[in-house]
């Protein structure tokens, strides 16, 4: 027991090491991002790597430096226990208020392990959300209006979440979207609380919303399309009003094609649970989807996604 708890303790202090590690040498990247800010012109050039996914952390630096935002109001849902996700560097660095959104059992117990959470105001919901409640929660903890960055990963019923959500709600926002539905059609999970990606189909390939459809939903709330992550799964937008305060270059979303190119192994068959598209393919002859033009259920082989071979 006593060699169990020792062992833990020097864990702990090892990782949180590491992690002073990383912000230092993130520390470095902003100094070269302030002094380069207006010079870039496509997101990918500042990806940058701290506690996020991918390369979240630099695009996150730049937009809230290019915006001038110094004090960050942010929302996260999606975070599983915190260690890995898009604002806990910002948490970590930054004056912030937060509200941390996720299901997973004693969240706030998990955090506190590896974050002193007494340097910010957090706040966190504990608990599963959808769209009938979404917006009940963020009055609630008072995060309905004047938000800064708005990140929503909850691998699953995303885009009925963000239906909900009130437009403009946020200068900056992330939105994880599935690549794999490829960059021409308008699908998304079917609207299913406690929504499981492996329990809907066995595969676990339908989950989120294609960034066609995110695209377009954005464009009625008020947001602009920037780009993606490195990885191709988590899109940024821009509240249009803030658009002039940016260099970039807009991406072409008549031809999504270089966003939705995806080459990661999240899929199931049998026992493995890190198949690639290729290998599960062939299982996909009984999923239907959620097609948002025809607003019904459809068989997913009724689109050409084959192209990712």
């Amino acid at each position: 027991m006593i060699k169990r708890f020792i062992v833990k303790k020097i864990k702990k202090l090892f990782l949180r090491d590491l992690d002073d590690i990383k912000i230092q040498k993130a520390k470095i990247f902003e100094q070269e991002l302030q002094k380069n800010l207006s010079n870039y012109k496509n997101i990918n050039e500042v990806y940058f790597k701290v506690f996020s996914q991918d390369f979240e952390d630099g695009i996150i630096q730049y937009l809230l430096r290019s915006l001038k935002i110094t004090d960050v109001k942010f929302v996260e849902i999606g975070t599983q226990d915190y260690s890995e996700s898009n604002t806990r560097y910002l948490f970590e660095t930054m004056r912030c208020k937060a509200l941390l959104i996720d299901p997973l059992p004693k969240l706030l117990k998990e955090i506190k392990k590896f974050m002193k959470i007494w340097i910010n105001d957090l706040k966190i919901f504990n608990d599963y959300i959808d769209g009938e409640n979404i917006n009940k929660i963020l009055k609630n903890y008072n995060f309905n209006k004047n938000i800064d960055l708005f990140s929503l990963d909850i691998d699953g019923i995303d885009y009925w979440v963000l239906k909900e959500i009130p437009n403009k709600i946020s200068k900056i926002f992330i939105i994880e979207y599935n690549p794999f539905f490829g960059s021409e059609i308008e699908v998304t999970a079917p609207n299913i609380k406690y929504f499981d990606r492996f329990k809907y189909h066995k595969t676990g390939f339908c989950w989120g919303a294609s960034l066609k459809a995110i695209i377009k939903l954005m464009k009625n709330k008020g947001y602009v399309f920037i780009g993606s992550n490195r990885l191709n799964c988590n899109a940024f937008f821009l509240n249009e009003d803030y658009l002039d305060q940016i260099k970039l270059k807009l991406p072409n979303i008549n031809d999504l094609t270089k966003y939705t190119k995806a080459n990661f192994k999240i899929f199931k068959k049998g026992n493995n649970v890190t198949m690639s598209f290729s290998d599960i393919k062939n299982d996909l002859y009984d999923l239907e989807v959620f097609d948002l033009q025809l607003n019904k259920l459809v068989n997913i082989n009724q689109f050409n996604l084959f192209k990712y071979d």
